[in-house]
């Protein structure tokens, strides 16, 4: 049924499919006319309408198979199909998404009503062709090349009368037809606004495929550009308007003394000093011909001659280029700096407590190993820059740094982004631990790897070695693998849920980090150099009261150091004058300092909010990680967001109303 099939008479349209069955009779007059021409091809392939349908269907491997090759579609549309499912308030309804060949890849939805169809034919892998389960609204769509909806006893098999399926084509950008996005519910809750709904979220995947094509081929263009960059003999540095180096190239780090890797993200003036010509070029926003100027470091004087000119989008300054030639002697082109970088440093990991001295000392001996690292520690304690810093302490540290995340990554796409694929085309897609050659691959959250994986991870860790998905070619890679995880390894692996051989591969060099809570005076000594950092980024100077500082130090800080960082650029945007006080603070800091006992015992729901705040604040507005802090389904935590008027965004500008 189309959309002009509205309001529909059901008794009708069962008199017209018993009608059709028994005499092979159609009334053009009543059955609409791409319902009509659907039954006459179901009768010509010789289907029996009140049989069972034998539907085919993909085998497992053959479904898993399709699911790597569909991995782009299913990644931009499996969080629209749950949104379609959260907002229809979980009621008898199942969202299923096919391919190209109608094999529905995925599907969510009311159990029940799944459990009745599974019964009937429809699940994971069903083939929607019309030659495979009659009329439906998928088939209809591919055939009429629009959406579709086929209400109850339009559907050419009997068994299925009790359902309404809706149905729209998704295509690819360059036209040919990706895959159907579809909704089922029971007969009885039909209506003509589902069509829009799928209408509108195939509409939507559509969007997201030619924002992907745009954002590849803005992300090859920034390739060439960074390339082209790092192999001029000139020296380029870029700076946003408050002289923050955004990006600069090895022949600048050389005029100019100083580390590329490390120089990203933080103010040229804490660099080098910067002359009184350039620094006055900056502070009027003001282009600047080439001049002969000299940079001090230390002791250690570096003469260039620099341009600068100003970045502009439209009419509105955007930041500052800098063009650096060499004086002296022209020396040899540094190397192109290819894949990811780790800016941290060992050095920059702060801590008075003795614990976290020892830590940070064991970590030093075993940045000079090659076997593998296991980080343990509370969400928010800093193994990503212990990770970092290991690797820049390591043999390794002129390779590449990459990071994955095994939490975030979809159980279907996990082998494609660890290993890559090769198309049929010939296209290669290198995976993580190819891009980490000659460095370090930084796995996070590890125990979220499934078992099959951790298997296929032990072998690589043997052989030195991956395939790529689709490919037979072995290719030697050398890699430091860090692991690192929030979770008990040892009990996961007594649960089953964590292979022993691996753990035991991994735990030879574990570094336990320790919790804020546990590290005594260093939260005094932490929170002194965030605020002085975030203070002089916005030109101020800001102390703060003891009073703060005893706050500070009575929470317990279940985010750990994310959560001291986020809670003082927060308190430090609120501050007008330059001292930090207390009041600056959210009211759960407060509150640890007063003690609880003259509180009021706060409602449910604030508890609820204030956990998800604490989450929020701790994981900078990262839902995934939210989620597994909180202990909740991700859908679950959007729901509640919602409900406090929270989003993502609002963390992380640190907007947050305490």
């Amino acid at each position: 049924m189309l959309p002009t099939g509205y309001p529909y008479n059901l008794a009708r349209l069962k008199v017209q499919w018993k009608t059709f069955v028994k005499r092979g009779v159609l009334s053009a007059s009543e059955l609409d006319p791409a319902i009509a021409r659907s039954w006459l091809r179901c009768q010509q392939a010789g289907l029996d309408p009140t049989a069972i349908p034998n539907p085919s269907r993909y085998r497992t491997e053959e479904l898993d198979y399709q699911r790597q090759n569909c991995f782009e579609l299913l990644a931009i549309a499996r969080p629209l199909m749950e949104d379609i499912y959260q907002f229809s308030g979980r009621s008898k309804m199942i969202v299923y998404l096919t391919d190209h060949n109608l094999h529905i890849i995925d599907m969510l939805g009311d159990p029940d009503l799944s459990g009745v169809l599974s019964e009937t034919g429809l699940s994971e892998g069903t083939c929607l062709s019309e030659e495979s389960i009659g009329t439906n609204a998928a088939a209809l769509a591919l055939a009429e090349g629009g959406p579709a909806q086929v209400v109850g006893p339009e559907h050419f098999f009997g068994v299925w009368h009790f359902i309404t399926d809706t149905a729209a084509p998704i295509y690819a950008p360059e036209g040919e037809v990706k895959g159907m996005i579809g909704v089922i519910t029971l007969e009885r809750y039909s209506q003509p606004h589902t069509l829009g709904l799928v209408m509108a979220i195939s509409r939507a995947i559509e969007n997201q495929f030619q924002a992907d094509a745009a954002l590849a081929q803005a992300h090859h263009h920034l390739a060439a550009l960074n390339a082209s960059l790092q192999a001029m003999r000139q020296g380029f540095i870029l700076l946003d308007l408050k002289g923050t180096v955004t990006h600069i190239n090895a022949s600048a780090g050389e005029i100019l003394g100083i580390s590329p890797r490390t120089a990203t993200g933080r103010p040229l003036s804490s660099l080098v000093q910067i002359p009184p010509e350039l620094e006055e070029s900056l502070n009027q926003r003001s282009p600047m011909k080439g001049k002969e100027i000299t940079f001090v470091q230390g002791n250690t004087r570096h003469p260039a001659i620099v341009a600068v000119d100003i970045l502009k989008e439209g009419l509105s300054q955007t930041g500052f280029v800098l063009v650096l030639n060499r004086v002296d002697e022209a020396r040899e082109l540094a190397r192109t700096i290819m894949g990811a970088r780790a800016h941290f440093t060992l050095d920059d990991i702060s801590g008075w407590n003795p614990r976290m001295q020892q830590v940070i000392r064991y970590a030093r001996a075993i940045a000079r190993c090659d076997a593998p690292v296991l980080l343990v520690g509370e969400a928010g304690t800093g193994k990503g820059l212990f990770a970092q810093a290991i690797h820049n302490a390591s043999h390794y540290a002129e390779g590449p740094f990459v990071a994955v995340d095994c939490a975030s990554i979809p159980r279907e796409l996990i082998a494609y982004e660890l290993f890559g694929r090769e198309k049929d085309s010939g296209v290669i897609q290198p995976g993580k631990f190819e891009l980490a050659h000659g460095g370090t691959i930084f796995l996070q959250n590890i125990e979220s790897l499934p078992l099959n994986f951790q298997a296929a991870l032990l072998g690589v860790m043997d052989l030195k070695q991956v395939i790529r998905l689709g490919g037979t070619t072995p290719i030697p890679i050398k890699v430091r693998i860090i692991a690192a995880s929030n979770v008990d390894l040892r009990e996961e692996v007594r649960q089953k849920r964590f292979r022993e051989d691996l753990y035991y591969r991994l735990r030879a060099l574990t570094l336990t980090i320790p919790p804020l809570r546990e590290r005594g005076k260093d939260i005094v000594f932490l929170a002194t150099q965030i605020v002085e950092q975030h203070a002089r980024r916005r030109g101020k100077q800001i102390v703060i009261t003891p009073r703060a500082l005893a706050a500070l130090e009575a929470y317990r800080w279940p985010g750990n150091v994310r959560e001291l960082e986020n809670v003082l650029e927060w308190a430090v945007q609120m501050v007008e004058g330059n001292e930090l006080d207390i009041v600056h603070l959210p009211e759960e800091v407060r509150r640890a300092a007063r003690g609880s006992s003259d509180e009021s015992v706060p409602t449910l729901l604030e508890m609820e909010r204030q956990a998800i705040l604490r989450a929020g604040l701790a994981c900078q507005g990262n839902v995934t990680e939210m989620a597994r802090v909180l202990g909740i389904g991700r859908t679950t935590l959007w729901r509640k967001m919602r409900a406090f008027g929270l989003k993502p965004e609002t963390f992380k500008s640190a907007q947050i109303a305490h």
